[in-house]
Parts: structure tokens; C-alpha cells; sequence
């Protein structure tokens, strides 16, 4: 009984306590629907990820897991042919040009096909595929209004509070082609 009285006591002290994601989410919002929304809009973006979905159209989950897999080795290993090819690409370039202009809003950027593979990105991510993430799966398969807003979290490596905000990235017909997650400092809103 005492147990279950504590266990009650924490769960009304969680329910309690305001989720952090919540007191940004107006700021996030608006934030996706001008400065991302006009980053998505690249022209050059646009085209990295329809000349992604042609080559990546055809891949079975068998493949995007080995493709997955062969990146997250790649992470820890001194020889990483895979990730600094993403890494050398010009939408890399573009992502990472976009994070340093932010003086420190950005985090990390990152462009995903319509498989939820990465096409470029300003840093290392941790895995090539987030097609099985929120990030991928509540934007691109939503539609072109499809909005994602993580909970804030402490990224360990910046030291900073963090949220993730995910939009679609639309073709010419401004259907989804892609979609593209921005780490938010939420300190520099």
C-alpha cells in the first residue's frame, strides 16, 4: 500500500508539473511558419531531396536498415566513408551555413527524403534513417501543413535546451517531398 500511495504521489507531481515543450510552443510555431518555412523553401534543398527520391524510390526496409546500420557503425569508427560523403555535400554546406548565421538558435539541421533518409545535414546525426521518428512520420506523412514540436530536452553536447521542430519540404505542386528537423536553443527565443 505504501508503495502504491508513492507511486500516485509521483504521478500527481508529474501531472502537475507543466511539460517545458508547452511554454515554447506558441514561439516554435511561429518560428516554423516564417524563418524554417523559407529555409524548406531552397530551391537547391528542393532538388537534393527529389534527386534523393529517385535513387532511394526503389529501397525495401531491408535496405534503408542496412543503410541505417552501416551509418550508426560509422558514427564511432575512424573511417566514416558513408557519413562524410552526406557530410561533404552541398546541402550539408547550405544546412551548416544556415546553423552558423543562427548565432546559436540552430542546434543541428538536418533534410530527410521522402523514405526518411538524410540528405544533408549541418552535423553528424546519430542514424541515417528516422523514417520510424516523429520528426519524419508527423510531417512528411501528414501533409504540407504538418507541424512536429518535440519536448524540450538538454542536449548533453551544447549544454543548451532544445526542441525539435519538424516541417514537411514541399515540391512544386506543395505536396511533400521531404521534411527537414531543426534543433531550437528555446534559451533564444
Amino acid at each position: 500500500m505504501r508503495n502504491l500511495l508513492s507511486v500516485v504521489a509521483v504521478a500527481a507531481a508529474l501531472l502537475s508539473t507543466p511539460a517545458l515543450s508547452n511554454e515554447y510552443t506558441d514561439q516554435l510555431t511561429q518560428l516554423a511558419k516564417s524563418k524554417l518555412q523559407e529555409i524548406a523553401g531552397n530551391a537547391d534543398l528542393k532538388k537534393a531531396i527529389m534527386d534523393q527520391n529517385a535513387k532511394s524510390s526503389s529501397y525495401d526496409q531491408g535496405k534503408i536498415d542496412a543503410l541505417d546500420k552501416q551509418w550508426r557503425a560509422e558514427v564511432d569508427a575512424n573511417d566514416k566513408p558513408m557519413i562524410s560523403g552526406v557530410l561533404a555535400n552541398a546541402t550539408s554546406a547550405y544546412l551548416k551555413k544556415v546553423q552558423e548565421g543562427s548565432e546559436g538558435l540552430y542546434t543541428e539541421i538536418f533534410a530527410m527524403d521522402a523514405k526518411g533518409l538524410n540528405v544533408g545535414q549541418s552535423s553528424v546525426t546519430s542514424d541515417y534513417w528516422q523514417g520510424d521518428e516523429s520528426k519524419w512520420q508527423k510531417t512528411y506523412s501528414v501533409g504540407a501543413d504538418a507541424l512536429h514540436i518535440s519536448d524540450v530536452e538538454e542536449d548533453e553536447s551544447t549544454q543548451t535546451f532544445q526542441s525539435q521542430v519538424s516541417i514537411p519540404v514541399l515540391g512544386k505542386d506543395g505536396k511533400p517531398i521531404g521534411a527537414i528537423t531543426f534543433g531550437v536553443n528555446v534559451e533564444m527565443l
